[in-house]
């Protein structure tokens, strides 16, 4: 029998690799156009990867998407990411605020084309010992990225109303005007209220909590200060519930004092501030929650009206969260 060449073999001449169709591939977006609630950002990729990951999933809930989705109906167009609009329920100035935050702390960090930024001062703090910063200056991330600590607040409250019969339901449960308007009222007293610990501390003082003392502590010894306010808060709409959240800039121990003679900057690092930063590290990327209920007794007349005492409750949700930008 005549041997067959390896050649004219009907098995080797089939192509062992299947041509790949590049049209079919997902196409990564460089910059995504973001509708929320009417108001549209145009925000590159870059941008939205350096977002907490408590924002991410507010803005994303099923998912964070980077790549194109109508691939199969693009016509290869240069300008086809401007058509392709993600809606977003998400308060508009409360991403404008996170925003414009990250934004100047990336500019006062790293530097922008017309002044030099913090990082390039205090590049030579790498060359540090092991000792000042464990196994090595290099691997922590404080000495190279800014940290931001992000707070956020989910506020559900609940009125409880005089039982002078004013303030009812319907047999389909829809309220009556007089209900709404305690509710509105109820809501607009607690967007009064924006100091940020005034809430957990009274939480502290009522059930004794050492943990919740200890994590007011934690965050005003990192950036915070015991009489802050919200940077943002608002109503959420046709909802009883109101978003907060506030972002500082981490206290790391590194200082940057002015310029000496010859025109630098020393800069030195207070090391039991650094070691107490590192500890925020155990949220960078793994937000923490906490939840709890807080009651008060409150008087909703305006003046010149007869009293119109209200229990008010609120279901506290709280997100702490490191982010490095």
């Amino acid at each position: 029998m005549a041997a067959v060449s390896i050649s004219s073999s009907p098995i080797t001449q089939v192509s062992q690799h299947a041509p790949v169709n590049t049209s079919l591939q997902p196409q990564l977006l460089t910059r995504l156009l973001l509708d929320l609630r009417g108001r549209r950002f145009s925000v590159d990729r870059e941008t939205i990867m350096n977002l907490p990951e408590s924002v991410l999933l507010c803005l994303f809930p099923n998912g964070l998407v980077l790549s194109r989705q109508s691939q199969a109906f693009s016509d290869g167009g240069e300008n086809e990411e401007d058509d392709e609009v993600y809606g977003v329920d998400f308060d508009p100035d409360c991403f404008a605020y996170v925003l414009e935050f990250f934004r100047n702390a990336s500019d006062t960090f790293y530097g922008t084309t017309t002044s030099p930024g913090l990082f390039a001062a205090q590049q030579h703090l790498l060359d540090s010992p092991p000792s000042d910063f464990g196994p090595s200056a290099s691997q922590n991330p404080l000495l190279t990225k800014q940290a931001i600590i992000v707070l956020r607040e989910e506020l559900e409250y609940f009125a409880i109303p005089p039982k002078d019969g004013k303030a009812l339901t319907d047999e389909h449960g829809a309220a009556n005007q007089a209900l709404l308007d305690i509710k509105h009222r109820c809501g607009q007293n607690v967007m009064e209220k924006r100091n940020i610990f005034t809430a957990l501390q009274r939480n502290v003082h009522k059930e004794n909590n050492i943990a919740e003392q200890h994590l007011i502590d934690m965050l005003c010894m990192s950036g915070f200060n015991r009489d802050d306010e919200w940077g943002f808060r608002a109503m959420e709409p046709s909802r009883c519930c109101i978003s907060s959240i506030a972002l500082v800039l981490l206290k790391t121990g590194i200082v940057h004092h002015p310029p000496g003679q010859n025109g630098e900057r020393p800069v030195t690092i207070d090391y039991n501030q650094m070691a107490t930063a590192q500890k925020l590290l155990l949220f960078w990327r793994k937000p923490a929650r906490k939840c709890w209920w807080d009651g008060l007794d409150i008087d909703l007349a305006r003046p010149g009206e007869p009293s119109l005492p209200v229990k008010l409750w609120a279901r506290r949700v709280w997100t702490l969260e490191l982010s490095l930008v």
